[in-house]
């Protein structure tokens, strides 16, 4: 009976002590070593690839940090700059751009006017790039692929190509969606026509992470969509109610269709845990950073949330004939319309469509420690199943 006693206590003890270091065990998680990013999405993480299909973007874009044209649409650096620099990595090549990339660490296959789902029109039609995120898939699986097979001639072809391994140790990153949204309203669909469609374009989604996935990634850090009703280029060419503007100037109805996408990713992202167990997502609500920064964006230095910076005329400042960098003939000479202002660092958007840099830092560093995250995990253990 001692003898059983004993034991008990032993068992008991033990157990006590295990209980009080489990979550010291959970503490001690070891950051993440991702030697590499993918990325897949839209202008709000392309770091050149429809400029290098379409053309450069134009000056002034890059003045506030790279000091010129940078394949980027803004004044400097895009979110995906911030993530690769705080996870030690250089920015993203883009995939499309064969000239000076560098792809060791990762490539870029986002390009500005991407859809989830493929457009039935082209870019000069609609502004809608035909390089959807299903071709951005096929460009990575190409990519893979064939970049294994040259980068074993050796040589040079080593230190511009990704080893195989870093595949699956790689996290792959999307911000992708918003032109889904915008392009039902262009072609002048009621709201709740747009929302019809958004489980097909999930369902879509969800492929293309399963894909991915079958290809070894296994790590992912999924956006969802910002408050397309706070930007002027919706605010300006799609109609609304003078009773469907916020208190701070944002279209109610663009936002609530955001809403509705981002709660139909949320259900994507948890079924697809349960069908890729050894998966590791995160979920990242972009969507309340961006419209705290909006709506509080003075509190935070910026005076100026919903005026573009770069842009020509109106009341956002924003004229979709005549954008940022737009110029006009005038007397025999060339005469640039669409400067940009003084201050880009005190203004949220920067030419109608995009953020500044300032504000996708100010994102950025609202993001990286995981508390705008499912499951709340920093940046830099987004490696880790909760």
């Amino acid at each position: 009976m001692a003898s059983d006693l004993s034991s008990i206590l032993v068992f008991t003890v033990f157990t006590i002590s295990l209980v009080n270091f489990t979550p010291s065990l959970v503490l001690a998680r070891k950051p993440c070593h991702f030697p590499a990013i993918f990325n897949f999405g839209d202008s709000n993480s392309d770091t050149g690839g429809l400029s290098a299909a379409f053309g450069q973007a134009p000056p002034p874009n890059g003045l506030s940090y790279f000091g010129s044209p940078a394949g980027r649409y803004a004044d400097g650096r895009l979110v995906i700059d911030f993530i690769a620099q705080s996870l030690g990595l250089p920015y993203l090549s883009a995939f499309l751009d064969s000239v000076g990339s560098n792809f060791t660490h990762g490539a870029n296959f986002a390009t500005a006017g991407s859809t989830i789902r493929p457009q039935n029109t082209t870019l000069h039609q609609s502004g809608f790039s035909p390089i959807s995120l299903n071709v951005q898939y096929y460009e990575f699986h190409d990519f893979h692929v064939r970049s294994q097979v040259v980068r074993k001639r050796g040589g040079v072809y080593e230190t511009l190509l990704p080893k195989e391994k870093d595949f699956s140790n790689a996290l792959y990153t999307f911000d992708i969606g918003q032109n889904d949204l915008t392009s039902g309203y262009f072609l002048n669909m009621s709201t709740d026509e747009v929302k019809a469609y958004v489980p097909d374009v999930l369902n879509q989604f969800q492929t293309i992470i399963q894909y991915i996935y079958s290809q070894g990634g296994r790590y992912f850090w999924i956006h969802n969509t910002g408050p397309v009703g706070c930007l002027p280029y919706i605010l300006d060419r799609v109609p609304v109610l003078a009773g469907q503007i916020d208190e701070y100037g944002c279209a109610t109805p663009f936002n609530g269709v955001a809403q509705f996408f981002n709660s139909g990713l949320k259900k994507t992202v948890e079924q697809l845990r349960k069908d890729l167990p050894q998966a590791a997502i995160t979920y990242v609500d972009v969507y309340s950073v961006k419209f705290s920064l909006i709506s509080q964006g003075r509190k935070h230095g910026f005076i100026q949330p919903l005026r573009a910076c770069c842009g020509h005329g109106g009341k956002y400042n924003y004229n979709k004939n005549l954008g940022c960098g737009g110029k006009i003939h005038r007397h025999g000479k060339e005469v640039l319309v669409g400067a940009p202002c003084k201050d880009p660092w005190t203004h949220v958007n920067w030419d109608g469509v995009h953020f500044t840099q300032a504000a996708n830092q100010y994102i950025f560093e609202r993001i990286v420690d995981g508390s705008s995250s499912d499951p709340p995990n920093p940046l830099n253990m987004a490696c880790h199943r909760n």
